[in-house]
């Protein structure tokens, strides 16, 4: 068994699997990333059984509860679909306990004709999900909307309230966002099926689709939620042609798919990121991942601000590169981050944490070189919107929230408004790392218009 730290929680783990699964446990080891979850191989009677103890998020509220994504997965594996099997609930952690699936997310070093096989083998477990029986879920109490119409509205709904119920500090371009959406709401035409929201997820190997994972945001929602959510996945993977994926859906559920919902759909799925991860951002609880978070929200408002421009037909701004200044603390900068990256570990959850420092370090150091220019080009535009001159950044923000707040019903300065947090967006990316580097990197996603 491999060397496991001292951690209260790795035995309760250990324990329910000694359990509830049997065997003998022969290597347990934490799994590096931004929750907690163990993996767990165990010898069955000769039998290699590899499990995923998956725990609850750490910096942000779950859309829904933990348990929800486990009732749901398995009433998805019940029904034939290509999900992990669930072995049950450990409540004192709380967790749920899976098989851990082989192969990998992404296409490197894949042929095209390989991830075309894999791709449309996803589609089919899509078009199958879509497809299902819906009492199963019914029963097993998934989260449903009181009116069919209102099915591509839920998620939005559970997401907002996450967002309100975390948010201290002013944060307009949510506000902003959310008023919009209100006022262009996706039309679901009493569409209903199981969805997977955050689309996109799967593991692949030898050619050929393993299963679909990450359904923490299943419920019964609109499918063309999920024609929607992976195209900004799609920017990091790579899964073709979305013109050609929407015509091969709908050859497979023998109906057309709604174009217009699925560019308000994806919309909505930008502002994702933000909803979930703004307070964390301001205040950062312990075990928080700031720098990945950062970057996901960065990378996702940028993607927000896109969409919103392509939908209504309007110019985007560019921003000028950021002058950087030379300041007293910039050699501790430099030198803390430098540190951090040639400090090695056999260990891979500590070379996990090295790594979140390490671009945490990076962050900090791009901040103190550009950050004040950022502020105040923010607080610049705020200006010459609003006609205010605001003490500093704080109070820029909350006047842009004021201003925002009072548009929102009838939206008379939308246009202006996507043009300020476009620039906005693009200076606090620039704000991620070092300039070239790939936390700073924008790779646009899809357009509609092909």
């Amino acid at each position: 068994m491999s060397t496991v730290r001292e951690d209260p929680r790795t035995s309760i783990a250990v324990d329910w699997v000694t359990e509830h699964v049997g065997g003998q446990i022969i290597d347990v080891r934490p799994q590096p990333r931004w929750r907690p979850q163990w993996m767990i191989d165990v010898d069955r009677d000769g039998e290699l059984v590899q499990l995923l103890v998956r725990g609850t998020r750490v910096d942000t509220k779950l859309t829904w509860p933990l348990d929800h994504e486990m009732r749901f997965q398995g009433v998805l594996h019940r029904q034939g679909i290509r999900v992990p099997k669930v072995y049950g609930w450990i409540d004192d952690l709380p967790a749920f306990v899976t098989d851990r699936v082989p192969g990998r997310p992404n296409f490197d070093g894949s042929t095209d004709a390989e991830r075309e096989v894999v791709v449309d083998e996803y589609l089919q477990a899509l078009a199958a999900i879509h497809s299902l029986d819906l009492a199963p879920f019914v029963d097993a109490e998934i989260d449903r909307a009181p009116r069919p119409e209102d099915s591509g509205l839920l998620g939005m709904m559970r997401l907002e309230h996450v967002f309100r119920s975390q948010k201290r500090h002013p944060d307009p371009f949510v506000e902003f966002c959310l008023g919009w959406f209100h006022r262009h709401p996706p039309q679901s035409h009493g569409r209903e099926s199981a969805v997977v929201w955050d689309s996109g997820q799967f593991h692949h190997r030898s050619g050929h689709l393993e299963a679909v994972l990450d359904l923490e945001l299943g419920h019964i929602g609109d499918p063309m939620m999920d024609l929607a959510g992976w195209r900004m996945r799609d920017s990091i993977i790579g899964f073709g042609n979305f013109a050609k994926l929407y015509d091969r859906y709908s050859e497979l559920v023998g109906e057309p798919v709604d174009l217009e919902a699925i560019q308000l759909h994806h919309f909505a799925f930008t502002l994702s990121n933000q909803l979930a991860f703004s307070h964390a951002l301001k205040d950062p609880p312990p075990g928080s991942d700031f720098a990945t978070n950062l970057q996901w929200c960065n990378e996702t408002n940028l993607y927000a601000t896109e969409a919103l421009a392509e939908y209504l037909d309007i110019d985007l701004p560019t921003v000028e590169p950021l002058p950087a200044r030379t300041s007293r603390v910039r050699p501790a900068h430099e030198h803390l981050a430098r540190s951090l990256r040639t400090i090695e570990s056999d260990d891979d959850y500590v070379g996990h944490q090295l790594r979140i420092a390490f671009r945490l370090a990076r962050h900090l150091m791009r901040f103190d070189e550009v950050g004040d220019a950022a502020a105040l080009g923010d607080i610049t535009d705020v200006n010459e919107l609003t006609g205010k001159q605001p003490a500093d950044w704080l109070e820029s923000e909350s006047d842009l929230e004021r201003f925002v707040l009072a548009d929102a019903t009838d939206g008379r300065h939308d246009d202006d408004l996507v043009r300020l947090f476009h620039g906005r967006n693009l200076r606090a990316q620039m704000l991620n790392g070092p300039e070239g580097s790939a936390m700073a990197r924008h790779i646009p996603i899809q357009s509609f218009r092909g």
